[in-house]
């Protein structure tokens, strides 16, 4: 009887996880390919992350891909001329691009998101997005409460559509794995974090994506100027430190170190790491409202 329950709480615990397959494409040395190259758009090789999870970005973006027993979810895709590079990385992984059923962002700026709708066409997938970012993917164009709006107005996006709009705490479940966003407007209006579990070799962890720290902008943006703007960056803040967070990731790889954890260099999961990535966002913002409170 013992036996029989414990098989069972296995089964549970890991429905809609399958265990990876060795892809003979997947880098073991991401952080040696890439050196002191950090660009958007330049060439990264795949790496495998945990489960099936992999990395399918640049040296200097982020994109997951996630593997799930009904299809394939990317998010984010970097900007619109390394679309190509994600898709041919996708592919040496040995997947289908046309396998992507959902595509998933963090927020809506052109580095991490301009290449949505050239992908959108290439695979067919449905677009979920946050409610902040929900117009600007739309229309291609920067929300004009966004701190960076005159910045990103230089670098408009190609539409894309938009298939579905998901709140904060609302969840995405496709072939048994379920993924979490969670809005943090800490970056921009539209960010969102999101969180998953990864499975593998009977060991799960929680996942969390969490989205940009940074409080920049424009030049003639002054956030003392921007009380509410404050308050929702450091409501988001206090969202990516609450985050289930066994395993962080980050829209851009140098903000968690994480082609060294990918290359074995640092340890790839580790206790508070959400905690201690939302604590660099609120030091950055306080010596920002310093620096203009000084200005003055």
């Amino acid at each position: 009887m013992f036996a029989r329950t414990a098989v069972a709480a296995l089964a549970l615990l890991t429905l809609g996880t399958v265990e990876p397959a060795k892809r003979t494409a997947a880098s073991t040395d991401i952080a040696g390919a890439c050196g002191t190259r950090d660009g958007w758009s330049d060439p990264a090789p795949p790496a495998h992350i945990h489960g099936n999870s992999w990395f399918v970005g640049t040296c200097g973006i982020t994109v997951m891909l996630i593997e799930t027993r009904a299809g394939l979810v990317l998010i984010d895709t970097g900007p619109e001329d390394a679309a190509p590079h994600v898709l041919a990385n996708i592919k040496a992984l040995g997947f289908d691009p046309k396998a992507i059923k959902w595509l998933l962002m963090t927020h809506e700026h052109f580095d991490h998101v301009g290449g949505m709708s050239a992908i959108q066409k290439v695979t067919g997938a449905r677009l979920l997005v946050s409610p902040g970012a929900a117009k600007a993917m739309q229309t291609g164009k920067a929300d004009p409460e966004d701190p960076q709006a005159a910045l990103l107005a230089r670098y408009p996006m190609s539409p894309a559509r938009v298939d579905r709009v998901l709140r904060s705490g609302g969840s995405l479940t496709l072939g048994g794995t379920r993924f979490t966003m969670h809005a943090n407007p800490t970056h921009s209006p539209g960010s969102a974090s999101w969180t998953w579990q990864s499975c593998e070799g009977g060991k799960c962890l929680a996942i969390a994506y969490a989205d940009s720290i940074s409080t920049i902008s424009s030049d003639d943006y002054h956030f003392t100027r921007h009380p509410e703007r404050v308050e929702a960056a450091r409501a988001g803040l206090r969202v990516i430190e609450a985050l289930p967070c066994d395993l962080l990731l980050t829209p851009h790889p140098v903000s968690s170190n994480l082609l060294d954890r990918l290359s074995g260099k640092a340890p790839l999961a580790g206790p508070r790491a959400c905690i201690a990535h939302a604590a660099n966002g609120s030091n950055g913002l306080a010596k920002r409202l310093e620096r203009e409170a000084s200005d003055k």
